[in-house]
């Protein structure tokens, strides 16, 4: 069906920056949006950034200003830029894709997770 790989990801200071990406695999009809949830520990995975194939965009209120999503159509790839990094940053990053492959109805597939921590 569809397959998800991230990497990137690692330990930072606050203030740093890290950059994540994530390739998409296998027999896609069409994979729309495409984007990243994040899960702390103890707590719920929630909602970092998804963008359409369209470049529209939704970013939580946390992280706006200081990340970014981009994605490449033809590369079925999608990126997170992480800016002015905090703390309450650290978690265990996903990568997310609602996706057609041949044959199967539209799901929604997730990558392995790639653990991000940033220290004070």
């Amino acid at each position: 069906q569809v397959q998800l790989v991230e990497s990137g990801g690692g330990l930072v200071q606050a203030g740093g920056s890290l950059s994540l990406s994530c390739a998409a695999s296998g027999s896609i009809f069409s994979i729309d949006p495409m984007g990243w949830y994040r899960q702390a520990p103890g707590k719920q995975r929630e909602l970092v950034a998804l963008i359409t194939s369209g470049g529209s965009t939704n970013y939580a209120d946390s992280v706006k200003g200081r990340f970014t999503i981009a994605r490449d159509n033809a590369k079925k790839k999608v990126y997170l830029q992480m800016n002015s990094l905090k703390p309450e940053d650290t978690a265990v990053y996903y990568c997310n894709a609602r996706a057609v492959s041949y044959g199967f109805a539209e799901s929604d597939y997730w990558g392995q997770g790639t653990q991000v921590t940033v220290s004070s």
